[in-house]
């Protein structure tokens, strides 16, 4: 949606430190520009929200029919990052904009629970974390979420939330409260262990070490946790060590249930993505060329190779229950793992039409619960060297 649809007619204001003549974004709805030490090179545009609720399109594969998005653009930085293109919509770049300039949407939690307390709220299940993530660094500043939590959990309204971000442990107990309220949903994105190869790619994150202790936090409170290992890159993470030791600290960690999925290049993402891999593995860029010849998605044969690698080592560490990797791209966008989505909750779909449906077998929990208990005594995680992997045929 463009930006005048969604903002308040508010007179912009100046950015903090530059004289009121020349605000940094001429748009309306703009209520103030900051930047701070901080947070070096990051811009926050602090807007006012006529609506916190969105609507999914019911053409949409997701499991789910309403999303709230507290923030636009991410700190994260993530290269691969398929949201990148929204940034377009407000007349910022998908690039370097979409990682500095970060919408913030500062009244989000009142108007939600405005909203949510209609009577003609239907309470379905609503998400977080679909477009940007709602714990990138600026919530610290901004702490935003623990007041859509409790609005959502005040009205009855099942929830999941999906991040990166560790500084969600601070709302642990909150969270813990408002699962003894609604059905909640949890789920957290890790598909690489290289931390140099995260730290190049996705610079804004906490490392994967980070993210993998805060399963085991979630998990300890009680609170599910599904894992989105996506994107798998073609070359750099798909190898079979790589995926075996990925779905082994992911099962140490004691995640419920895992997804994965290769590489999505949509337009907007395509372009600073391919500029990222000429600068840091300039030979694979003829490689990607071809193997995205044909659009957004890798071909089919390559998913069906990836897939068979991934749900073989799902079964080594008792994933065989969980969600797995699904050929067909558009179902492959909607594959939420165990634990990521809320369980009963009214309005959550799937892309045929029925309810989403979780869970994973006696045996998969069995083996989750050793492995957590190996986690408590401390064995080590170990990431595995990047190699060629993919075959010389793509």
């Amino acid at each position: 949606m463009r930006w005048n649809a969604q903002q308040l007619n508010q007179p912009p204001l100046a950015l903090e430190g530059v004289p009121a003549a020349a605000p940094l974004l001429p748009l309306a709805g703009l209520v103030k520009s900051v930047q701070t030490p901080g947070f070096a090179g990051i811009t926050f545009h602090e807007v006012l929200s006529k609506s916190a609720l969105n609507k999914v399109p019911a053409t949409s594969s997701m499991p789910f029919e309403w999303t709230v998005n507290p923030y636009r653009g991410c700190s994260h930085a993530c290269v691969y990052c398929f949201a990148r293109k929204t940034h377009t919509y407000l007349d910022l770049d998908a690039g370097a904009d979409f990682d500095s300039q970060v919408v913030v949407k500062v009244n989000v939690a009142e108007v939600l629970r405005r909203e949510v307390h209609k009577p003609s709220w239907c309470r379905a299940h609503v998400a977080l974390g679909t477009n940007t993530d709602p714990y990138q660094r600026a919530e610290g500043r901004y702490r935003l979420m623990p007041g859509i939590i409790s609005a959502l959990a005040d009205s009855g309204t099942p929830f999941s939330i999906l991040t990166k971000g560790t500084l969600l442990s601070r709302d642990i107990p909150l969270l813990q409260a408002a699962g003894r309220q609604v059905s909640v949903g949890m789920g957290i994105s890790l598909a690489l262990l290289d931390e140099g190869l995260a730290a190049a790619i996705e610079p804004g994150t906490p490392a994967p070490r980070s993210r993998l202790a805060l399963i085991g936090k979630l998990r300890d409170a009680g609170l599910p946790c599904g894992v989105m290992s996506m994107p798998i890159l073609p070359w750099l993470t798909d190898s079979e060590e790589c995926l075996d030791a990925l779905f082994a600290a992911l099962a140490h960690a004691g995640a419920t249930g895992v997804s994965a999925g290769a590489l999505y290049l949509r337009p907007g993402t395509r372009e600073w993505f391919m500029q990222w891999l000429a600068r840091e593995h300039p030979a694979l860029v003829g490689r990607y060329r071809r193997l995205y010849s044909q659009g957004s998605y890798a071909p089919r044969d390559y998913r069906q190779w990836l897939a068979a690698r991934v749900n073989a080592a799902k079964r080594r560490h008792g994933f065989g229950g969980t969600a797995g990797f699904m050929h067909d791209p558009r179902q492959e966008e909607a594959a939420y793992p165990a634990g990521s989505l809320p369980i009963g909750g009214s309005g959550h779909r799937t892309p045929g039409g029925g309810t989403a449906r979780q869970g994973s077998t006696k045996q998969d929990s069995t083996k989750q619960d050793s492995n957590r208990a190996r986690r408590r005594a401390g064995a080590a995680v170990t990431a595995p060297a990047l190699f060629d992997a993919a075959p010389m045929l793509f």
